[in-house]
């Protein structure tokens, strides 16, 4: 379906989430400024890169237009990328911070 868009719907598209991914690092950026507690400060940015990655994958993926068993199998794998890498870098978090006197 997406070669079925128009070029000026296709760049009125990219141009919307560029400015939404603008917009949603703006956000981060001052959150990080502000001096809210850790839990709120850590949700808020939590989801603000969860937005970010399916913004990503849905327009500049185009997975928005894929067929679900393709864009099931994106999600699934990049979350089971996501739980090796935390599962590599968390034991080296919890040595580090033993380490500090």
């Amino acid at each position: 379906m997406a070669a079925k868009l128009g070029s000026g719907t296709r760049n009125k598209l990219y141009r919307t989430t560029w400015l939404a991914l603008l917009a949603l690092t703006v956000v981060m950026l001052l959150v990080d400024r502000s001096s809210l507690p850790r839990v709120a400060f850590l949700a808020v940015v939590l989801v603000a890169m969860l937005m970010k990655a399916s913004l990503i994958g849905a327009n500049f993926m185009h997975l928005r237009w894929e067929r679900l068993p393709l864009t099931l199998m994106v999600i699934v794998g990049l979350l089971v990328t996501g739980a090796i890498l935390f599962g590599l870098i968390a034991p080296d978090a919890v040595r580090i911070s033993a380490m500090r006197p």
